[in-house]
């Protein structure tokens, strides 16, 4: 059973929704599972907090249609129901097209879906919108729609008539909860980690949630999912070592399903926090993730012994994995916004600093120019950019192919012991760049 949140654009309350639902389905007995469509770090990580188990992205373009369905179906099988939120607006994806969309998401997995539509401001107007999006593809397989933002008078008053001109079942709604809303910043929602009330606000939407929208008429269009197919791929241990990991609320990005691909291939993941921690683990591997590290730069900058730690460790040519704010963190220095400036790490020569715009944004294919710690001259894996900063450094050892244009450009240094860079990969896109960067901890271990 697995049901899609989906929206006609951000900022409809795609998350606030789905959390909500979430813990309701937990307060009713249920363990439901939970995924992100897209590339997107932030969303998971509420996921998580609410269901106490890690949440999962499912990614068309960087994992492909069959992956998608295999982890799908491998992360579900202990679980009742399967919650997925879309990203952006539901036939929103890449370029002018929907591939890699909400839509084509639940299309190859064959999810129901759930529309939030923000409903303050609009009436009869509501029907328009959601025939729209019904029959804009046959396909649609829009089931409900919860509408959000809106008085119970004005749910009652309007549900008959948007059911009668649309044919879409309305499953409820949420009103508006000023003091339940979750932040935003540069790279959208603020982190889960960051919010003290957490629970105390998915607790309130929840509340609400068991209230005013109809769980069991939600439970009933789940079950409606045919059993999902996909064909298993096939992992194997490499070898036995033990991986450093960035994790605390600098470097923080992750993707779930990566991490547990690098497991089942034989590695070990150590956590710890370059904010507070003296010096890395002993380890084989490093592996610095994406984050704020730009929000941490003083407290970073004055762990000075992490610093030298972690320099040693690169420059004595020991594996390292670094993507975007990891890579950051590895330059010599980082301004922000108003020219104040910190000393980073310094294993790679140059500066990083923030500027006012997305660089680089979106959807790219990364083709690798030289043999490398993760990948052999000209292998491929698709990726992702979102980052406002910028360095002097931005390497040349991966062509990045922009997938809505014929944009290109030279990103990531990278050799036998490095890759760094601001793309960030789902190794499931390409399992032998996990392999690879095993299979060179083990190298570096000496065994």
């Amino acid at each position: 059973p697995r049901f899609m949140i989906t929206a006609p654009k951000s900022g409809s309350g795609k998350t606030t929704i789905t959390c909500a639902i979430l813990k309701a389905l937990l307060n009713q007995g249920l363990k439901p599972a939970a995924f992100k469509a897209g590339p997107d770090y932030i969303d998971p990580m509420f996921h998580s907090r609410v269901v106490g188990a890690k949440s999962r992205n499912l990614d068309i373009f960087m994992l492909g249609e069959n992956i998608c369905r295999y982890l799908l179906a491998k992360n579900t099988q202990n679980s009742d129901v399967a919650v997925l939120e879309g990203v952006m607006g539901f036939y929103d994806g890449i370029g002018t097209t929907p591939e890699g969309s909400a839509y084509a998401l639940a299309k190859e997995t064959d999810t129901p879906v759930i529309m939030t539509v923000a409903a303050k401001g609009a009436s009869l107007s509501l029907a328009a919108l959601i025939n729209g999006f019904k029959n804009f593809r046959e396909d649609s397989n829009i089931k409900g729609v919860i509408l959000n933002n809106v008085s119970e008078m004005t749910y009652r008053y309007y549900k008959d008539v948007i059911e009668k001109e649309t044919g879409v079942k309305l499953l409820g709604y949420m009103p508006e909860m000023d003091d339940c809303g979750f932040e935003s910043r540069h790279l959208g929602l603020i982190t889960a980690e960051e919010i003290n009330d957490l629970q105390a606000i998915i607790n309130r939407l929840a509340e609400q949630a068991a209230a005013t929208i109809d769980i069991a008429a939600i439970i009933e269009i789940a079950k409606e999912a045919p059993v999902l197919s996909c064909m298993e791929p096939k992992t194997e241990k490499v070898a036995k070592v033990r991986i450093a990991i960035a994790q605390d609320k600098a470097f923080c990005f992750y993707y779930q399903d990566s991490l547990d691909l690098l497991v089942e291939m034989g590695a070990e993941l150590v956590p710890f926090s370059p904010l507070v921690d003296k010096e890395i683990p002993p380890c084989e591997g490093l592996f610095l993730g994406g984050g704020y590290p730009e929000l941490y730069a003083e407290q970073l900058a004055k762990n000075t012994s992490m610093l030298a730690s972690i320099k040693q460790f690169v420059l004595q040519n020991k594996p390292c994995l670094a993507e975007c704010g990891g890579f950051m963190y590895l330059m010599e220095r980082y301004t922000d916004k108003d020219g104040a400036s910190w000393p980073w790490v310094g294993a790679i020569k140059g500066e990083v600093y923030m500027t006012k715009k997305l660089k680089r944004f979106g959807y790219i294919t990364l083709e690798s120019s030289n043999d490398n710690l993760l990948a052999k001259i000209g292998e491929k894996i698709n990726a992702h950019e979102f980052h406002y900063s910028d360095s002097t450094a931005n390497g040349s050892s991966f062509v990045a192919k922009k997938a809505s244009s014929n944009a290109q450009w030279e990103c990531i240094n990278a050799d036998d012991s490095l890759c760094a860079g601001y793309p960030h990969m789902h190794l499931w896109g390409n399992p032998n760049f996990a392999a690879n960067f095993i299979r060179a901890c083990k190298k570096n271990s000496g065994e």
